[in-house]
């Protein structure tokens, strides 16, 4: 699986902890940046990211910003994008399965490595289920 991983200043060292984990997990990692802890503007990372994930350059998306908030209203308003901020493994996991999330968006600084580790590993592995589910999703685009 290909994914995109991003964060602003806030949350650099937690994508850091996290991309050697990700790539022991057999991930093809596109990093879109922050590339250090200076100051930065969640929009600049969390735009290239859904456009990525919108266009099938990867398969999905996490991003980090010291909230999750940033990142999550950025990349929801790309179409086709279904992104979700998340704080434990069980909204995780409903995120996938009944909302086919395609980007996690993480709070840096309310978050552990640990938690943020399973949350990850969850995200990966979790399917949407589909059925009245799909129908759900379906209806998230507005009419044009």
């Amino acid at each position: 699986m290909k994914v995109g991983i991003a964060a602003d200043h806030a949350g650099y060292h937690l994508k850091e902890l996290l991309k050697p984990y990700m790539e022991e997990m057999g991930i093809d990692l596109v990093d879109f940046g922050a590339f250090s802890a200076e100051a930065s503007d969640y929009p600049d990372i969390a735009h290239p990211l859904a456009t990525a994930v919108e266009k099938g350059q990867v398969d999905r998306g996490v991003s980090f910003c010291g909230s999750g908030q940033g990142v999550c209203m950025t990349a929801n308003k790309h179409a086709g994008i279904r992104a979700a901020l998340v704080w434990n493994e069980d909204v995780t996991a409903v995120t996938r399965r009944h909302n086919d999330a395609n980007i996690i968006c993480l709070p840096a600084r309310y978050i552990d490595e640990e938690t943020a580790r399973k949350m990850v590993e969850i995200f990966i592995a979790t399917e949407f289920e589909g059925g009245r589910h799909l129908r759900r999703i379906q209806k998230i685009p507005l009419a044009e």
